[in-house]
């Protein structure tokens, strides 16, 4: 202890410490890149060079870890680029971002993985990680050494579209799916997978397209249709699939009852199966959203009988984390949406408000504390099998995100540092601010402005 005392050279003080297992006011006390203690406000006694941060009246929390975001970089660079992005994520309190796949190249040999993982390390301000598409089953095992903390499917195929999911990320055919679990399996590694029955849906989408209805609405409602039929009878095939193999299945999009327990009853029978909900199913996605937005909400509802189901699945750890699906458009691909949502490119950005938005939330009294922390950090860091981040704890990365609740934060399109320059939560104001974020002990957010630097950001590589 003393010499980790010696080498200290940050204090955050008198701050209080939000961690799953309770809230504390403390001293959280940096060495380099590390937490080496934590300790009662004052007790410690510091060299007069060690640089203090006053927390006084702000919470201390563990920075964000986003399993799932879309950089756009590359072959999408008019829409968001890794500098671009991971800087909106400083802003919000994300430390380490997980890519996804749908780029061009789509990421599914070790060749293009070792080219984007040389983009990663000169262009991102904060960690990261990239998950790609198993579709070469001769170069999962290669992607693993890599350091790849999981990999990614869509089972889904656009229509009318080329974007979001280009050819290579996404499959509709279950034998070719289950070849993916069993070459993963040996791995260790997570399979995280958009669930969606396409025959389902290109049945439901039919019936709105020979009424001439190709409006947000529609779409909205093409996703909802059934009691959300088609993400159910996915995800039931996926958990099959999961326990057939023996493979650890990572669930993206929840957003219905049906899906909940679904999970719910897979763990009870020991399927290893972890789940997401995204920002927008939790604060965009009521009908009101969709009339006003259109296709700037995403166009997918979740009515509210799923979004509640959503909310105590959440705080009860049938879902593990909140994420963002961040997911960058131009205006451009987006206005053509109100015509024809079948031919806009869907996804709404998030990484910079979401974590806002959630602590919000949980001083509206819609989730606990102690919670927020879990699932923003230390269940995706758990899952993930990420070992030195997820927590305030002594040995752990310096990954933090100091909050001001007394503040507040206006959500608008000026303040956006994401590279497509608009928000679906343009006009909102939610209390509390973020302050600072710290990526391994390293400021890179203060008081509204960026201060990393593009290549700080390094690989977070899983322990497996």
């Amino acid at each position: 202890m003393a010499s980790d005392i010696a080498r200290i050279d940050r204090v955050i003080e008198n701050g209080d410490l939000v961690a799953g297992t309770g809230v504390a006011k403390a001293d959280l006390l940096i060495a380099g890149e590390k937490i080496v203690a934590i300790a009662a406000p004052g007790s410690v006694p510091l060299h007069e060079s060690v640089e203090r941060i006053d927390a006084t009246g702000k919470w201390v929390l563990p920075g964000m870890i986003d399993v799932h975001v879309h950089l756009r970089e590359p072959g999408y660079v008019h829409k968001e680029d890794i500098t671009t992005c991971t800087q909106a994520a400083a802003a919000g309190g994300v430390t380490t971002v997980f890519g996804m796949p749908n780029l061009n190249p789509v990421t599914k040999t070790r060749q293009i993985l070792d080219e984007l993982f040389d983009l990663y390390d000169t262009k991102s301000v904060v960690d990261w990680n990239h998950n790609p598409v198993p579709s070469e089953l001769a170069e999962v095992e290669s992607m693993a050494e890599a350091g790849v903390a999981a990999y990614k499917i869509y089972m889904v195929t656009d229509t009318g579209r080329d974007y979001p999911h280009p050819s290579g990320s996404g499959i509709r055919d279950h034998g070719q799916l289950l070849r993916m679990f069993e070459a993963i399996r040996p791995t260790g590694r997570p399979f995280m997978v958009h669930p969606h029955d396409q025959a389902i849906m290109d049945t439901i989408e039919q019936s709105h397209w020979e009424r001439g209805d190709r409006s947000p609405a529609a779409y909205a409602q093409t996703l909802a249709t059934h009691n959300g039929l088609i993400w159910d009878s996915a995800i039931a095939v996926l958990l099959q699939m999961a326990e057939a193999t023996d493979t650890k299945l990572h669930i993206v999009h929840m957003q219905t009852e049906g899906s909940i327990d679904l999970v719910r009853r897979a763990r009870e029978r020991g399927v290893k199966v972890s789940c997401e909900v995204n920002h927008w199913a939790l604060f965009l996605s009521r009908w009101s959203d969709i009339e006003k937005l259109g296709p700037y909400a995403l166009s997918y509802w979740v009515p509210d009988h799923h979004r509640e189901a959503g909310w105590e699945a959440l705080n009860d750890g049938t879902i593990n984390m909140l994420s963002s699906d961040h997911a960058p458009h131009t205006r451009e691909e987006k206005e053509v949406g109100w015509e024809d949502c079948w031919a806009c490119h869907t996804g709404t950005p998030g990484i910079q408000e979401q974590y806002s938005l959630l602590l919000d939330e949980s001083m509206n009294g819609k989730i606990p504390l102690t919670r927020v922390a879990e699932v923003v950090a230390e269940e995706p860091a758990t899952e993930f099998k990420l070992a030195e981040k997820g927590f305030l704890k002594p040995g752990y990365d310096a990954d933090i995100m100091i909050f001001d609740p007394n503040d507040q934060t206006r959500h608008s399109a000026d303040g956006v540092l994401s590279k497509c320059g608009w928000t679906a939560y343009d006009g909102r104001v939610t209390r509390g601010r973020v302050h600072r974020t710290m990526v391994r002990g390293r400021d890179v957010y203060v008081d509204g402005v960026v201060v990393g630097e593009p290549g700080w950001g390094r690989l977070a590589r899983p322990a497996i």
